[in-house]
Order: C-alpha cells, then sequence, then structure tokens
C-alpha cells in the first residue's frame, strides 16, 4: 500500500492523505461470500444507545473471513487481493485444491498466485497456519487465536504483527503490538508474517464528510454544553471543567480511572502489561 498527499484544491483535500490502493488486484467482491450487514447505530438489543456517536455511513456487505484456518491438508491458491469496507487491513481470495472459495487477511507481500497451507506439518512460510506448537521462537505471527478452534482473535488490523518470545509447559509466550506479554496455549493456531496495508495509520480523512462516510457523527465537547447536559458544561465563556478531575457525561472519572473488572480468569495469563 502506498498513500498520496492531495493537492490543496479546495478545503476538504488542503490536509487530506488517501490510500491509492495500487495493491487491490480486483474491484468486486466473490458474491458467494457476502452477506447482508444490518446498521444498529449504536444500539444495543435493548434499542438504546450504548455507544455515543454512530449511525449512518455507507452501505456495505460483509465479508465471510476464515479466521479458523481449519481446513488442514489441502493448498490453496491466491487469487486476488481485495479492499474490505469493514477493515483496514486488506483480504486475500484463495481457492482451495477441491474448488472451495474462501477469504482470509492478507499478510505482507502477499502475491497472486501464491500457494498458502494450513495444519501441524505445514511449512513455516507467510500466510500458513499452524498451532503455535509448531512455531518456531522467534517467529512474527498474527490472527492468534486466544480459545482453541475458536478462531482468530488477536492481531488482526493493518501492520498488526505478534512475536513468539518463548514456550513454557503448554503455552506459548507472545509478545503483543502493545508490548503486553502474555500466555497463549500451544495447541491455538498463528499464522505466519505480518499484517499488510502498513500505511493504514497514516491515512488522514482530511474533512467531516468522510467521516459520516464510515458512520461517525459529530462528537461535541462537554464544556460547550450546558450544566444540565454535561458536568463540565456553564460559565461564562470558554470557562474550564470546574473539577479537580475531568468526568464523563454520566460523572464517571475519565483520567487515570480503572474500569477494568472481571477478568480475573484472564489476568493470569499475562506476563507483563502493555504498561
Amino acid at each position: 500500500m502506498a498513500v498520496k498527499q492531495k493537492n490543496p484544491t479546495s478545503p476538504g483535500t488542503r490536509f487530506q492523505i488517501s490510500d491509492t490502493f495500487e495493491d487491490i488486484t480486483k474491484n468486486y467482491p466473490e458474491k458467494s461470500l457476502l452477506v447482508p450487514l444490518k446498521k444498529h447505530a449504536g444500539r444495543g438489543y435493548k434499542g438504546r444507545i450504548s455507544m455515543r456517536h454512530r449511525g449512518g455511513g455507507s452501505r456495505r456487505h460483509y465479508r465471510l473471513i476464515d479466521f479458523k484456518r481449519d481446513k488442514d491438508g489441502q493448498k490453496a491458491r491466491v487469487l486476488a487481493i481485495e479492499y474490505d469496507p469493514n477493515r483496514n487491513a486488506r483480504i486475500a481470495l484463495i481457492q482451495y485444491e477441491d474448488g472451495v472459495k474462501s477469504y482470509i487477511l492478507a499478510p505482507l507481500n502477499i502475491e497472486i498466485g501464491e500457494e498458502v497451507e494450513s495444519g501441524p506439518e505445514a511449512e513455516i512460510k507467510t500466510g500458513n497456519c499452524l498451532p503455535l506448537r509448531n512455531v518456531p521462537i522467534g517467529t512474527i505471527v498474527h490472527n492468534v487465536e486466544l480459545t482453541i478452534g475458536r478462531g482468530g482473535q488477536i492481531a488482526r488490523s493493518a501492520g498488526a504483527a505478534v512475536m513468539l518470545l518463548g514456550k513454557e509447559g503448554d503455552y506459548a509466550i507472545l509478545k503483543m503490538p502493545s508490548g503486553e506479554q502474555r500466555l497463549v496455549h500451544l495447541s491455538c493456531r498463528a499464522t505466519i508474517g505480518t499484517l499488510g496495508n502498513l500505511d493504514a495509520k497514516n491515512v488522514v480523512l482530511g474533512k467531516a464528510g468522510k467521516k459520516r462516510f464510515l458512520g461517525r457523527r459529530p462528537e461535541v465537547r462537554g464544556v460547550a454544553m450546558n450544566p444540565c447536559d454535561h458536568p463540565h458544561g456553564g460559565g461564562e465563556g470558554k470557562s474550564g471543567i470546574g473539577r479537580i478531575q475531568p468526568v464523563s457525561k454520566w460523572g464517571q472519572p475519565s483520567l487515570g480511572y480503572k474500569t477494568r473488572r472481571g477478568k480475573r480468569p484472564s489476568d493470569r495469563f499475562i506476563l507483563t502489561r502493555r504498561k
């Protein structure tokens, strides 16, 4: 992937840095791997807003991604590299020997015509998926499972990579992109290599309209509201928040306040926290 600076022909393009999409080789998705994606505008199952500032956005279909990679013993050939509107990583269309097509997350530098494979006997090669038990120490992986057979949950965004630091008993020691070190069972699977689209973090939307295309509505500062609408509101002119610590709309402290709870079963697998 590459990015380009737009010419400042309008206020919206003055600071805009956009994707060139030069790594995309196919413009239309595989119809058999599409499902409708309903919009919920940030609302939960009760119909109440559970995430503010969400709504609208462009229509999109969901691409069925194979996060499990459990089709062992069959080689698959890469047919195309495609754009996915639901994630910032690219996806690769692959076809197995029996004719079945599937989408996987596209690793860095994977090319059309390459063969990928999954299973304990697979080669240590970019795009191949193996149990961590069969991966050498020091290897960079992505799309890592947390629960055996559930499918990849770690390192699925553009440019993400996890390093296998070591193996201890039945567990592998992984270093996350955040710096956190964590234990994951050796039977969990991971895909070799770094995820592609490294320049996704350098894209600058440049105007409010492009954020609306993504389904993100405007966010209003608390200090710009009335005191009946936010604890930071009120005052004459540009007033401060008027309290020692900034809080959320509902009064919960928002700086340095620990909100993690009920995660004790997971805590014991964390060796070094990201802080």
